[in-house]
């Protein structure tokens, strides 16, 4: 089954961050994202440029609305994701647990909809 691993973050900290800080970061992204890929769990996956280049569409009445930023105001922001196979939401939980990002942040867990 597939899972979608969504990584909230708040963005706020990660502008604070030294450079040498995000070098470490994307040092741990990169080993384990290629632990995932070795191990046949990875899908797909990527970060995501920060919420203030985010555009929501919504449609009423026929008519498409577009607002700058994201719907609503939080204290995480969605960061990245992870698309991953695994064979039930144990593995899955496993595996979320093992994000970097889920020490100073969120990662959501959801199944991806199966369609018959």
């Amino acid at each position: 089954m597939q899972y979608l691993l969504m990584i909230y973050r708040n963005e706020a900290d990660l502008g604070r961050m030294t450079a040498d800080d995000r070098k470490k970061m994307t040092a741990e992204y990169g080993v384990f994202t290629q632990s995932i890929i070795q191990s046949g769990h990875f899908k797909a996956g990527d970060g995501l440029q920060p919420t203030t280049t985010a555009t929501s569409v919504r449609v009423r009445d026929g008519k498409t609305l577009t607002t700058d930023g994201p719907f609503a105001e939080t204290r995480e922001q969605l960061g990245g994701y992870y698309l991953v196979e695994a064979k039930d939401l144990d593995t899955a939980l496993g595996i979320a647990a093992r994000i970097p990002g889920a020490t100073t942040g969120t990662i959501e867990v959801r199944p991806v909809m199966i369609y018959d």
